[in-house]
């Protein structure tokens, strides 16, 4: 019964909210070390359907007091919270015994960021190794990321076809399957056109391609980036990811409204974007000089 309920909650992870493979991964290894314990515990098999908020509450102080980090401990649990969630909606359980059930509370990281010109450096890294298709896919690559405010996913998932360039807009297919059209500014747009320019367009298919012409990974474009920041003399552990932060960041600190940045972050909640309200240096010296009499 255990086993079978969680295969299915992963296909349905995996067909219907287009779950990436390491969510999928991770869920499995997760919902396996919550079952091992409870085994281990009881001496009786984890049966998911007759488990009550009083065995999840001792996981969680199992938890606890391995000393795990305070996200590390929400990233299993979060395991359990969707599963249950998933039983109940599809009724085989009338109640949900997650709920209630209270988790340590996480301090507030603000989000690491790229300066504006720290940006500009890193964009124009490429172009220092010459006027080739791969430089110009590498440049086109880091303005579409910072340029549109893609995840690395999205950003590989894209296809030649994704691209309008008159509108200036890429089509982005988000979490969960949703669809998103993301702006782009004229140096993401011009840097893509040349790139295709050299590559050549030979229909429909993978936008970013290695030198065999398959789709490039997430690792690849990883890569990418670290040589890069390393050419720009930036922190080569920061990750394509940092792109996004930076980019949210600037809109915010230029005046751009937060439901607008949720919008071309495509987060489902606006509290996911609130992480990005941070005052700058830059922003509170613009309110000082904007508000202040003596500025």
């Amino acid at each position: 019964m255990s086993d079978r309920l969680v295969a299915e909650f992963l296909n349905y992870l995996r067909v219907e909210r287009n779950a990436s493979a390491l969510t999928i991964r991770n869920y499995r290894a997760d919902l396996a070390a919550f079952a091992g314990w409870f085994v281990e515990k009881t001496k009786t098999k984890c049966d998911w359907l007759r488990l009550d908020s009083f065995h999840l509450r001792g996981y969680l102080v199992h938890l606890t007091e391995r000393k795990l980090e305070r996200t590390t401990i929400h990233l299993k649990m979060s395991a359990l919270r969707s599963f249950y969630r998933w039983l109940v909606r599809t009724e085989r359980l009338k109640q949900n015994p997650v709920v209630g059930l209270t988790l340590p509370k996480l301090a507030r990281k603000l989000p690491k960021f790229l300066t504006i010109q720290q940006v500009e450096a890193l964009l124009d890294a490429p172009l220092k190794y010459g006027d080739t298709v791969a430089a110009w896919r590498d440049k086109a690559i880091l303005e579409v990321l910072y340029s549109g405010g893609l995840r690395i996913h999205e950003l590989v998932q894209l296809n030649d076809d994704d691209f309008d360039m008159l509108g200036e807009v890429v089509r982005v297919r988000g979490k969960g399957k949703k669809e998103r059209l993301a702006p782009l500014g004229a140096p993401a747009i011009q840097a893509v056109q040349r790139y295709l320019d050299l590559r050549g367009r030979s229909g429909p298919g993978p936008l970013f391609v290695n030198m065999k012409g398959g789709r490039l990974t997430a690792r690849s474009v990883q890569r990418i980036l670290k040589r890069y920041l390393i050419a720009a003399n930036l922190d080569p552990s920061l990750t394509p990811h940092k792109l996004r932060h930076s980019f949210a960041t600037h809109l915010l600190d230029a005046g751009a409204d937060l439901r607008s940045v949720q919008e071309l972050l495509g987060h489902a909640n606006l509290a996911t974007t609130q992480i990005y309200t941070h005052i700058t240096p830059e922003r509170l010296k613009k309110e000082y000089e904007k508000a202040h009499p003596r500025a």
